[in-house]
């Protein structure tokens, strides 16, 4: 597990996280730009670029948020979905995605609904592509989401997540830790007038599987092709997959890592 100063392992149960999730949305959108220099954008199109979307596929949103994920899987250059829907579970954040989603002129295309990660309201192989930004690190049996979102896409299907990491090179680490750890709660704090959201963020981080085991993990529950890249010095992780047989991958294609250069 990834831990710094001796951080315990935060808390995940559902009706905490969604509460916590429910009273920062008014200043959530803000707050991911700014305290990350504007570089969540890059992250979202790097990931739907992995899909390599055709204007054909239903894509499944998950921890959709305010749904800046889905809306960007509708407007992408390079390959968009026919259809989105996005799951989370705190209903303040579908409130605003909903909204977003109006004002874009897309609520034909994408739909938003209230579900739990671990027990997803679709049936066996409904979709095409599945996404999860920056959520997976909150859900309370990681294991157990993994094994839903496999069960869920088709044979085929594509999957990409986003992931927060720690930094293993030596000054980017020490650098990234004193802002995850010290500057980033007290922005967070000053700005979403929460006292805790901004400090679960980076123990949540510190306490999720690193990359390799994540990786690994993925792997167990059924995908396969796992391709796990690093974007700006390790600070973001992006993970893509495949449901299918592992006979029809190559192995030299698995788990390798990889220098992004955004």
């Amino acid at each position: 597990m990834q831990r710094a100063f001796g951080e315990r392992s935060p808390s995940k149960e559902p009706n905490r996280i969604a509460g916590m999730f429910d009273a920062i949305a008014p200043r959530y959108d803000l707050l991911n730009g700014l305290l990350s220099a504007g570089f969540d954008r890059r992250w979202r199109a790097r990931a739907i670029r992995s899909l390599r979307l055709t204007g054909e596929q239903v894509l499944l949103d998950l921890c959709t948020g305010t749904a800046d994920l889905a809306l960007a899987a509708r407007r992408s250059a390079a390959g968009r979905a026919r259809r989105v829907v996005g799951i989370d579970f705190a209903p303040a954040m579908l409130q605003r995605a909903q909204r977003k989603i109006y004002g874009a002129g897309e609520n034909g295309a994408i739909a938003v609904v209230r579900g739990d990660a671990m027990r997803l309201p679709i049936h066996d192989g409904a979709v095409d592509a599945l996404t999860v930004a920056f959520g997976i690190r909150n859900v309370e049996v990681a294991e157990t989401a993994c094994r839903e979102m496999c069960r869920v896409l088709r044979p085929g299907g594509r999957l990409a997540i986003l992931e927060f990491a720690i930094p293993t090179m030596p000054i980017v680490r020490q650098a990234y830790l004193l802002y995850f750890t010290y500057v980033l709660p007290a922005l967070g704090r000053l700005i979403s007038r929460h006292a805790t959201a901004y400090s679960y963020l980076p123990a949540s981080v510190t306490a999720f599987p690193t990359p390799d085991r994540f990786a690994r993990l993925l792997q167990d529950v059924g995908f396969v092709g796992v391709v796990v890249n690093r974007l700006t010095l390790g600070v973001v992780f992006l993970y893509s997959a495949v449901k299918g047989s592992p006979e029809s991958v190559n192995p030299e294609s698995r788990i390798p890592s990889r220098q992004s250069r955004l």
